[in-house]
């Protein structure tokens, strides 16, 4: 296990989570343990690590800091599994207003038409 700093978090995080990949970093502040950082590989161990990617992946999604397909990578599984877990737990995949919506499924449309 290795101890950083905040300070040292902050001036070089590059490090710390290099070291992460490897052994658990606790981050002190003021001399108390704040954080604990632990490479997302070292997870691999766990029992139901699976179901943690995809945990993790629909939380990013929602809250729109990872793309669709960032969240399939993620949980290691293909788009549409990830798209039919997203509308299985009621998470919209695109946040559309009324014309826009609109303007997207007329042109879906004209383009499944040129495929037929």
């Amino acid at each position: 296990m290795q101890t950083i700093s905040v300070r040292q978090l902050k001036s070089n995080p590059s490090t710390a989570l290099r070291d992460a990949r490897s052994d658990l970093v606790v981050v002190m502040n003021r001399d108390k343990p704040d954080a604990v950082m632990i490479g997302f590989e070292q997870l691999g161990g766990l029992a139901d690590f699976a179901h943690v990617r995809q945990a993790m992946a629909v939380g990013l999604f929602k809250d729109r800091l990872i793309s669709v397909a960032g969240a399939a990578k993620m949980a290691d599984e293909p788009l549409a599994t990830m798209l039919t877990r997203l509308a299985r737990l009621g998470v919209p995949v695109a946040d559309y207003d009324a014309p826009t919506l609109s303007t997207e499924v007329e042109e879906a449309a004209a383009w499944l038409q040129t495929k037929a």
